[in-house]
């Protein structure tokens, strides 16, 4: 496929929706009024691990102001049903994953802390509360397991019935037998083990959910990164046809990934509103927040690499465990499995490569997908593993990464697990990001730093994204009488500048100023279908859908055009926002036409794929004291290609964000938990995320090649500076201190490391 150069694209306009927001005018979930709304507090586990005996809320529902309290006697009388995951993987012998029921509130026990075992709804939030106070709740303990491999181990205890051994699916991928043909023949075999530090999304904008009733009809207004996913999984969970529900998703303040998964609140939330016949609100405490919406990166492996004597690669293995929590979320299936497998093979020609992961459930919140979806652990054993074979076969890391990138040529190329990389030039993005960096001022910068009792480092990470997401995607333009574009579309902004990068699509493709386009998304009643936004996709998407749907607005044009300029339709062009007669000056405008005829419209499915392979080499330098292992990330940079770029200042805001989040990986974010399954960082008090003094100014440098698999040429990028950025750092730590220490490195394990005492466990 060839792609449209559409001019206008490439302009770094100032995003349209900021104004609105700095000056407090966006509309969130909890900024939509309902006066007369009952609020929802939720009772919750203790427990990590416990059978329900009774709950007795008597004395709850005598207090002031309580509307009602709803538990599983209720949901289960109401034939509430399970929350299902919406991917799917196949395991040896070919079986489905297995997927034990998970419903709105735990029947007979809970599975971990922050499990809903009891709603309380009343006039007010602090009648709730109180109420939620005395609700009794008789637990009878049980032994807990928190960590993927104890989970797997003899004698662990077992959360469901459904999943003996508490063994979820045992996923492979690849050619064994290539691969130990490639081991057997190498020269050296490097190897490295990983246990990954699990993360919290940390947005600003907390979940909340507002139940509007209208008479037998319910309007769910609530975050989340796709309206029309949320509103097909409540009415499954409720049991009610999809035109009973129109979900709402207006600003949104954060992502991630953890807002896509529709959760048990929202349903509940949506139940009661119908039950009382009355508007229901909840909104989401911080702690609720650390214990309740779903977890990422929790995953335990072994990598293996094989070189020939020339240092080529022959092949590579990944052997690990994947904790899925308590249950199976949303997307869970596809994270740790089909996530590292579509960048296993990183920017290199590796000619075999498998995995294998065996995918277990613990008392501990679900895991899904947060930005990067398995990519980012790949990267960091993948990069480790390329550095550590440098070192054992004395190569310089980066003449090693030279010897075994994808040629030019080789595009597209396939890989050893299958998945054909669209296009690149990883040589020049090489030469970029090694030129941005200044490597070549490194020796003497580490020189500086030694003679002031430091150790500097360098880390390098040759990184990719295999975009995703749903292509459910109808676009449609509405072009006014008033002179206003709609452009209506099914993905979802959480602050990526969705009305800006869309605005200038659609101006693009019609020819016109990008403050007429208003961007109308979040609304099930406004637009047919979509997949909402994830995946790093939704420009490809909707971008890709908006071209073609303005195509279609102009021929819709055509006709009128010609009518009131008195001509043949064939002897008409459309240029610059005008319908134009060939060798004349006479035209008409399209707003003037829209004016005349009452509007025109233009609508399109998603025809693309949503797949592209945007790729990047990022560089971190860091400084560490070695008396104290504090630790300063000095310096990061990169090259990146992200194909056709649409507006670089949205670019650069999307990776510095992402190297940022990159680098909480790295040296500060862990959601840990006890023995017993109890969270130990349920506040930022104990959950360290980035400051603006933790990171340095990001630099990039972009060197692109546009895709052929969509119109428009371009990449999704939103997830790629995520995937990159621990592996550098991770990378030039071990150079400054020629060990390794494990995520996060934090200045207590750097102390530890540097003086042979072992991590505190994780």
């Amino acid at each position: 496929m060839a792609y449209d150069v559409l001019p206008g694209l490439g302009a770094p306009l100032r995003r349209i929706e900021d104004q609105r927001l700095l000056l407090g005018k966006g509309r969130y979930a909890a900024d939509v009024a309902a006066p007369s709304a009952v609020h929802v507090v939720f009772v919750r586990s203790p427990h990590a691990h416990a059978e329900v005996i009774g709950i007795d809320a008597t004395d709850a529902r005598a207090m002031p102001g309580v509307a009602a309290i709803i538990t599983a006697r209720e949901t289960v009388a109401a034939g509430l049903g399970h929350n299902p995951a919406v991917s799917e993987i196949f395991g040896v012998g070919g079986a489905r994953h297995i997927e034990p029921p998970r419903l709105p509130i735990a029947i007979g026990k809970v599975r971990h802390v922050g499990e809903i075992v009891a709603m309380v709804l009343a006039d007010t939030l602090a009648q709730a509360r109180d109420a939620a106070e005395t609700v009794v709740v008789d637990y009878a303990p049980l032994p807990a397991v928190v960590t993927g491999d104890a989970a797997l181990a003899p004698g662990a205890p077992q959360l469901h019935a459904e999943a003996p051994g508490n063994l979820i699916c045992d996923w492979r991928r690849g050619d064994p037998e290539a691969v130990a043909a490639g081991f057997a023949d190498a020269a050296h075999v490097s190897r490295v083990s990983y246990r990954g530090n699990r993360l919290i999304a940390g947005y600003l904008e907390t979940r909340a959910a507002l139940a509007v009733w209208e008479g037998e009809a319910l309007t769910l207004i609530t975050p989340t990164q796709g309206v029309h996913l949320v509103q097909r999984v409540v009415c499954a969970i409720l049991g009610i046809p999809r035109e009973s529900l129109r979900v709402v998703s207006e600003d949104v303040g954060g992502g991630f990934g953890p807002k896509l998964p529709p959760y048990p609140e929202q349903a509940l939330v949506c139940f009661a509103a119908r039950e009382l016949k009355r508007d229901a609100r909840w909104e989401q405490t911080r702690t609720e927040h650390h214990l309740c919406d779903t977890h990422a990166r929790d995953l335990v492996a072994e990598a293996s690499l094989a070189l020939d004597a020339e240092g080529l690669i022959l092949a590579l293995r990944v052997e690990g465990i994947a904790n899925f929590g308590a249950y199976v979320s949303t997307v869970a299936p596809t994270i740790p499995t089909m996530g590292m497998a579509k960048v296993l093979s990183g920017l290199y020609a590796i000619p075999a490569a498998c995995i294998a992961l065996r995918c277990a459930v613990s008392n501990t919140v679900p895991v899904d997908a947060i930005r990067g979806a398995g990519k980012p652990e790949t990267f960091v054993m993948l990069e480790a593993l390329i550095d550590q074979a440098a070192r054992e076969t004395g190569r310089d890391p980066v003449a090693l990464r030279r010897l075994n990138l994808i040629p030019v040529e080789a595009f597209p190329y396939r890989t050893a697990l299958g998945f054909c990389y669209d296009c690149g030039d990883h040589p020049a993005l090489m030469d970029a990001a090694l030129l941005e960096a200044d490597a070549d001022g490194f020796p003497a910068r580490r020189s500086e730093s030694a003679a002031r009792g430091m150790r500097r480092g360098l880390g390098i990470a040759c990184h990719l994204h295999g975009t995703g997401g749903w292509g459910d995607e109808t676009s449609i333009l509405r072009i006014g009488a008033d002179g206003v574009i709609e452009a209506i579309t099914g993905t979802q902004s959480q602050g990526q500048g969705h009305a800006t990068a869309y605005a200038q699509i659609v101006a693009a493709a019609l020819g016109v100023a990008p403050d007429r386009v208003r961007v109308v998304q979040g609304d099930t009643a406004r637009a047919p279908r979509g997949g909402g936004t994830g995946g790093s996709s939704s420009t490809i998407i909707s971008g890709a859908t908006f071209k073609r749907a303005a195509d279609a607005a102009i021929a819709a044009g055509m006709d009128a055009a010609a009518e009131r300029l008195e001509v043949a339709v064939a002897d008409l062009a459309y240029r610059d926002g005008r319908y134009e007669v060939a060798g004349t000056d006479r035209a008409i405008g399209l707003f003037e036409l829209a004016a005349a005829t009452g509007g025109i419209d233009g609508r399109a499915e998603f025809a693309d794929t949503v797949e592209s392979w945007p790729a990047g080499i990022a560089i971190a330098e860091v400084e560490i004291d070695p008396e104290t292992g504090a630790i300063r990330l000095d310096r990061f940079c990169s090259s990146v290609d992200a194909g056709v770029v649409v507006n670089p200042m949205l670019l650069a805001g999307q990776l510095h964000g992402g190297f940022c989040a990159g680098a909480g990986q790295a040296l500060l974010e862990e959601a840990c938990f006890d023995a017993e399954g109890q969270a130990l960082s349920a506040t930022l008090m104990d959950y360290a995320m980035p400051r603006a003094d933790d990171v340095p100014a990001f630099s990039h440098v972009l060197a692109g090649v546009p895709t052929p698999n969509n119109p428009l040429g371009i990449k999704g990028v939103g997830e790629l500076p995520t995937n990159g950025a621990p592996a550098a750092i991770g990378n030039a730590v071990t150079d400054a201190l020629g060990i390794s220490v494990p995520m996060p490195m934090t200045p207590a394990r750097i102390w530890q490391a540097l003086r042979g005492l072992p991590a505190a466990p994780k």
